[in-house]
């Protein structure tokens, strides 16, 4: 394939990262996007927005009905630069404030309310667009783009996302603690009625549990390269 047709190739993929919390989604994407020349998609930053919102403006996030008449209201602009991706709700920079142990811990609430995945799905969707994106969450592959052509399914054995995780917090160093919310957050996940976190059927399965980023990223850069018919990168 000619570089020019790489070119083309790329600029339509849509690589759909999916799979629990702290197994490394966001590092791999981005490390993939900017390895193949891709914008990059954080939608778990989008739920986090939509959480610190919600909370910020009095809104009790355990109140479905609450929250569904909420949920159109602010406007959450992600960026797609994998060498700094922002997030901002109605022009204010929150990257830092929705990491916090309060949206933390509300997050998987929001996330389960049908009208909060509805609306994210909408601009996750617009955001792809005709593609050239790498984009991570729980249900990309299988609800937001089912038909992406690369799909991964990126997991890692409890005890070392733990660690991961722990290592990335400022507000934390408890291991157990970080791992008892991360199966806290996964039980949710996996059990809500609408998009609950699945492995797509046709999505490739990696474990990162003995892998390092760099590695994880070259498997991840290999399997997109196969299925575009790329040979470069």
């Amino acid at each position: 394939m000619t570089d020019d047709a790489a070119s083309s190739a790329l600029d339509h993929v849509v690589v759909a990262v999916d799979g629990p919390s702290g197994s490394g989604k966001s590092s791999v994407s981005r490390g993939v996007a900017a390895r193949l020349g891709l914008r990059y998609l954080d939608t778990g930053s989008m739920y986090r927005a939509l959480t610190w919102w919600l909370l910020a403006h009095g809104v009790d996030v355990h109140d479905r009905e609450a929250v569904t008449v909420a949920v159109e209201r602010p406007l959450i602009v992600p960026g797609t630069d994998p060498a700094s991706p922002t997030i901002e709700v109605d022009g204010v920079d929150v990257a830092a404030p929705i990491r916090g142990p309060d949206v933390t811990a509300a997050v998987s609430a929001v996330s389960a309310v049908p009208a909060a995945r509805e609306r994210l799905a909408r601009l996750q969707r617009q955001v792809i667009g005709a593609g050239g994106i790498v984009v991570e969450g729980r249900d990309i592959g299988t609800v937001v783009v089912p038909e992406a052509p690369v799909k991964v399914f990126l997991t890692a054995d409890p005890a070392v996302r733990a660690r991961r995780r722990t290592a990335e917090l400022e507000h934390t160093d408890d291991v157990h603690a970080t791992r008892a919310d991360l199966e806290r957050r996964d039980a949710l996940d996996s059990g809500r009625d609408v998009s609950p976190l699945t492995r797509a059927e046709d999505a490739v399965e990696v474990d990162a549990t003995h892998l390092s980023l760099a590695e994880v990223v070259q498997a991840v850069v290999a399997l997109v390269l196969d299925r575009t018919g790329c040979e470069v990168a």
